[in-house]
This record gives C-alpha cells, sequence and structure tokens, in this order.
C-alpha cells in the first residue's frame, strides 16, 4: 500500500515533506535553463569589456570589475526581478524564467515556497542594487566623481546580503538543499552565490583605498593651504 505521505510529495525539493500543491514539474532541461543564463551573461561580459576597452584609460582589473556589474545589473534586474515580481505562482509556471527558479530550488527550495526572506532580499537586490549596478557602470565609463562611493555601496549590499542568505540556512541545518549534491548544493547552492562574497570582498577593499587616498589628497591640501595662510 503507497504510504500517504509520499504520495503527496511528487516535487524534487527538500526536505521531502514539503507541501507544494500547485507545482508543475519543468518541461525544460537543466541544459536549456543553464544554457541561456550562462550565454546572456556572456553577452552582457563580452559587450562590457568592449565597451570600456575604447576608453583607453581603464586598466585591465577596473574592465573586469565593470563586466561584473553589469552581469549583476542582469541578473539582479531580470533574473531576480522575476522572483521578486511572480514568487507567489512560480512553482505552478511554466515561463522560462519560472522554470529556472524551479530548477535553481532544487539547490535551495526556499524559492519555490516564498520563504519571507528569500523574497525580501530579492526585492531589495532587484530594486536596488540591479539599477545601481548599471549606474556604477556608466559612472566609470564617464568618469563620475562618485564612482567608487556607488562601487562601495553596491558591494557592501551585495556581501550583506550573501552573508544573511548563507547563515540563515546555516541555522536551518541545511534544510532545503540535498546536502553534499554535486551539482544542487555545491554548484548552485553555494559557488553560484559564494561569488557574491569573494568578489564584492575584493571590490570593497579597491574602493576603501581609492576613497583612503582621495581623502589623504584632501587632508594634505587643507594642510598645505592653512600653512600658507
Amino acid at each position: 500500500m503507497m504510504d500517504a505521505t509520499a504520495d503527496k510529495v511528487r516535487h524534487p525539493y527538500w526536505p521531502r515533506n514539503l507541501l507544494i500543491p500547485t507545482y508543475r514539474a519543468n518541461d525544460r532541461s537543466m541544459s536549456e535553463i543553464l544554457a541561456f543564463l550562462f550565454s546572456v551573461s556572456g553577452v552582457f561580459l563580452l559587450v562590457t569589456w568592449l565597451i570600456t576597452g575604447r576608453s583607453g584609460r581603464l586598466g585591465t582589473g577596473r574592465r573586469l570589475a565593470l563586466c561584473w556589474f553589469a552581469v549583476c545589473g542582469f541578473i539582479h534586474c531580470v533574473i531576480e526581478g522575476w522572483f521578486s515580481a511572480y514568487y507567489d505562482v512560480i512553482p505552478g509556471d511554466q515561463s522560462f524564467l519560472s522554470q529556472l527558479w524551479k530548477e535553481y530550488s532544487k539547490g535551495d527550495s526556499r524559492y519555490v515556497i516564498a520563504d519571507n526572506f528569500t523574497v525580501c532580499m530579492e526585492t531589495v537586490t532587484a530594486m536596488l542594487w540591479g539599477p545601481f549596478s548599471f549606474w556604477v557602470v556608466y559612472a566609470f565609463l564617464t568618469n563620475k566623481p562618485y564612482r567608487f562611493v556607488l562601487q562601495l555601496i553596491i558591494s557592501i549590499g551585495q556581501l550583506y546580503g550573501a552573508v544573511l542568505y548563507f547563515f540563515l540556512e546555516h541555522r536551518d541545518d541545511y534544510a532545503h538543499s540535498e546536502f553534499g549534491h554535486p551539482i544542487y548544493f555545491w554548484f548552485y547552492f553555494v559557488f553560484m552565490n559564494f561569488l557574491w562574497i569573494v568578489i564584492p570582498l575584493t571590490l570593497i577593499g579597491d574602493a576603501w583605498r581609492q576613497l583612503s587616498a582621495a581623502q589623504i589628497h584632501t587632508d594634505n591640501t587643507k594642510t598645505k593651504k592653512t600653512k600658507r595662510n
């Protein structure tokens, strides 16, 4: 006789006793979804690399940083923006981006159950860090004086969100993924999110150095003017 609880599961998410009554299985394969994500991200990266090379004043490291922000703008505004807008219908929706989120949820089922933290975090990310990411690319291309301030603000916001993302799941004993699975846990959950810790930390350090150097210059200029007077 079939167990009643097992009969209710009918989804690939963890913990296995989650009830998702509206869930419909994807009709798109993992390879199709990942190919879309990485190919579009690659286009943003390539276009930004080419555009930043035209000025001739941006070094390799700075150009790579702007490529990162361009890809972040796409992911935050489009991918995470979709989740923020349609989180309540994603489990049963067959739109491509909904299927992308259902695939990713195999590594973190908080997304397919519209967990309060993920909804709030992704809404802030889509509304702030997405547009700001495109803004910082523009600011560096046009040499705006506030460019490193923007870089610092965005990177701190991304880092804070990623730390909370991991820490809350750690507090839940990694219950929303198949712990140790090479794709769903290590690639989807760990690797794809750890990027938003390592890279923002690097960019925070970069902005810190640039802003500190500017402040030192300002302080020295004021000191020289005071001595002259």
